[in-house]
């Protein structure tokens, strides 16, 4: 955060427009949700960064009043304003990083089940166009749930044939900086130079924040990790180092067992807290925007050849069982260069995989907390990658008399249709089969595995 604030500051005092400048390419940015609660300060954010040249804002309303009020800040990046389906390959076109907002925000007693219902079409619709009017883009998606919502891109790009996971990224940065802030401010340190890896998903117990490898020291370490080696971590905002290695003091050992169980529920549960904290006029938009911006000008560094830029974030991922999981990260030109292991695990943290801990490379030695919490999460992460993964596909649902519900797609087109006596009507999805189509005018039924 420090050069975002220098560089605001030295933009208020000395008037210039390029306040901040970097070295590398022309990049487009463009924000899909752009006019939302946490599409605003983003966008304001993402206006800053010394790494945009083009920031494209797009909501279905509203963003040509959020882009001519951004476009006022005196930095390098032009603005550009969309609003429409009509004009959303043009948002696209050439975007080198696509951060998606998009969606309804969690209000009080609204689950991340809720959510799904409601922001799963929004993104399939959304990253379809992606890969359609900029298929090499890297895609940050913001919108939840994210550990279902990241399949449901990942099934939704390989349908228009541009589905590359190197460059699909679920942002969990957000659970990041909690640990980072609530770890450092039990323990009396300088947040700035805690570092605490999190890994799993986005939601509830799938997040865990390994505070078995805080680390603390001073910046600009140097070095290439090495899976199990313990990495550092930290999220960092507009040009700033995202990493540190080696040199740090451990300090898990400040803080006692029952204050690092208080503090992974804490950080769990951040985002209902501050849902809560609104009083339901509101959800996390303002740490969100902030922990998108970290990812995305994170991305912008990798694309444009910075040598160890290291983020936690949900990927395409095979050191668990489950196809989809959030750790470590080197980011590069082509996005995801290297996936790393867990480090060493307390006990604690390795039972919250429950199953599969054995297939984690680089495992090390774990303590009690960790095994329990990643026991604990497996189950759910993998229900959730596999909702997402399912919603996409067409289905049948049989009822007494027939079939009643069902959705089938013809030249992708996607065609939710409902099977009643004596004729179709429109309606929605069943669970449990789905349909084939066999030629121009027959269909098959097919129940999932």
């Amino acid at each position: 955060m420090q050069s975002l604030i220098r560089a605001s500051k030295h933009a208020l005092e000395s008037g210039a427009r390029s306040f901040a400048s970097a070295a590398g390419p022309e990049r487009k940015v463009a924000v899909l949700g752009a006019a939302g609660g946490i599409g605003q300060p983003l966008s304001l954010l993402m206006k800053l960064s010394p790494y945009v040249s083009e920031l494209s804002l797009y909501d279905i309303a509203g963003t040509p009043g959020v882009a001519a009020d951004v476009s006022h800040i005196n930095s390098k990046a032009r603005v550009k304003g969309y609003a429409g389906e009509e004009q959303l390959g043009e948002a696209l076109k050439g975007a080198d990083v696509v951060i998606i907002p998009a969606g309804v925000p969690r209000k009080p007693g609204m689950t991340r089940d809720d959510l799904f219902k409601i922001n799963a079409g929004i993104v399939r619709s959304l990253v379809e166009a992606c890969g359609k009017h900029c298929p090499k883009a890297l895609l940050n998606i913001i919108s939840n749930p994210v550990n279902s919502t990241v399949p449901i891109a990942a099934e939704t790009l390989k349908k228009v044939g541009a589905y590359d996971p190197k460059r699909l990224f679920g942002v969990t940065t957000l659970d990041v900086v909690r640990a980072k802030t609530f770890y450092a401010e039990k323990a009396g340190l300088d947040v700035d130079k805690v570092d605490i890896p999190v890994v799993g998903g986005h939601a509830g117990v799938t997040i865990l924040p390994l505070f078995s490898q805080a680390r603390f020291g001073n910046e600009g370490w140097v070095g290439a990790p090495a899976i199990g080696d313990g990495v550092l971590w930290e999220a960092r905002v507009l040009a700033a180092p995202s990493c540190h290695y080696g040199q740090a003091v451990p300090t898990a050992n400040k803080l006692s067992e029952d204050e690092i169980v208080a503090l992974t529920k804490r950080t769990q549960d951040g985002g209902t807290e501050v849902v809560q904290a609104k009083a339901g006029k509101g959800s996390a938009t303002l740490s969100m925007a902030y922990a998108g911006a970290l990812f995305a000008d994170a991305c912008l560094r990798g694309l444009n050849g910075d040598s160890d830029v290291i983020e936690c974030t949900y990927v395409q991922s095979d050191i668990t069982e489950v196809p989809f999981f959030s750790s470590k990260v080197k980011l590069g030109k082509n996005g995801v260069e290297t996936i790393y292991g867990l480090g060493e695990l307390n006990d604690f943290e390795k039972a919250g995989l429950k199953e599969g801990v054995e297939t984690i490379y680089g495992l090390g030695e774990l303590n009690d907390f960790e095994k329990a919490g990643l026991k604990e999460m497996m189950p759910e992460l993998r229900a959730s990658i596999e909702k997402g993964i399912n919603w996409y596909q067409p289905q049948m649902l049989f009822v007494a008399g027939g079939v009643q519900e069902g959705m089938f797609e013809i030249s992708g087109t996607s065609q939710q249709m409902l099977f009643v006596a004596g004729g179709v009507q429109e309606g929605r999805l069943g669970e449990g089969w789905r349909l084939e189509q066999l030629d121009a005018a027959s269909l098959a039924l097919r129940q999932m595995l």
